[in-house]
């Protein structure tokens, strides 16, 4: 199943944007775009290419003149007055602000550890002026709606075929649902074989009890001495090496192994084997 970084892109345009411009910044509404809103406004398009697992991906941002404008007047504090047309001065704070954006994607991707999408990099492209119009014939453009104290401002993406696999959640397909509904079906099916359908019916009135989902970071052996000599400061050597996947326990039983990574800021797990270790 490919990695889906989509979370990732939307977490980062909105605290890339938060520290830039000193401004509280969320992302709404992701949807597909069309051109038809905007076909006579004018945009900044920056290209970014993107390189990782041995593939190359262009991405293409596209920032309508209100937005470029609100972002250069926030960026110099309000001081100067609030522009209607497009400048050097406004597509040169577009441009670092697509290049930020880009770095903390790279950046947070790589933290996570994925196989498909790992060692990512990137370089910064040619930037333009062209009508908003034209992001809908190049690539697959999605409008990212960003509410920036109060204000909705657009920002339009377009990614290409190397990388909407692993933009699920932002387009709402993947070329792996079909893969994912088979494996969604194999355990009812084994059930079905060894119990039957009346017994799976009644095994089904179980599956929405709660369990409590732990990991663990690793364990010792302790003397009684040893533990009520503790004190606040003592550091504890743990028998798990950093290189070693952690242990994933339902209601305190071990059914599992992962990596740990950082999802948004929290702490996650990315599942290694369930069950019976599986072998390459």
């Amino acid at each position: 199943m490919a990695s889906d970084i989509s979370n990732i892109i939307k977490s980062e345009i909105s605290s890339t944007i938060e520290s830039l411009l000193s401004v509280s910044a969320t992302i709404d509404e992701v949807v597909l775009f069309s051109g038809s809103d905007s076909s006579t406004q004018k945009c900044i398009k920056t290209t970014t290419d993107f390189e990782f697992s041995g593939k190359n991906s262009s991405w293409d941002y596209y920032i309508p003149t209100a937005t470029g404008a609100k972002f250069e007047y926030l960026m110099l504090g309000g001081a100067t007055d609030l522009k209607d047309t497009l400048d050097d001065e406004i597509e040169d704070a577009a441009k670092e602000i697509v290049s930020t954006i880009s770095g903390s994607i790279t950046t947070s991707v790589n933290a996570q550890g994925f196989d498909d999408i790992s060692g990512m990099k990137f370089k910064l492209g040619n930037t333009e002026v062209v009508d908003c119009s034209v992001a809908s014939s190049s690539q697959e453009v999605y409008r990212f709606v960003l509410k920036v104290n109060d204000e909705n401002l657009d920002l339009f993406i377009g990614f290409d075929s190397n990388i909407l696999s692993n933009l699920s959640i932002i387009t709402g397909k993947s070329s792996d649902e079909e893969e994912t509904s088979i494996n969604q079906s194999q355990p009812t099916s084994m059930i079905s074989t060894l119990l039957g359908e009346e017994s799976v019916d009644n095994l089904k009135l179980l599956f929405d009890i709660k369990m409590r989902l732990s990991v663990r970071l690793g364990s010792k052996i302790c003397l009684l001495r040893d533990v009520i000599s503790w004190d606040i400061g003592e550091i504890i050597e743990l028998t798990q090496m950093i290189s070693e996947p952690l242990d994933i326990l339902v209601n305190g039983v071990v059914i599992g192994k992962g990596d740990p990574i950082i999802v948004e800021g929290k702490f996650g797990v990315k599942i290694k084997y369930i069950g019976t270790p599986k072998i390459n």
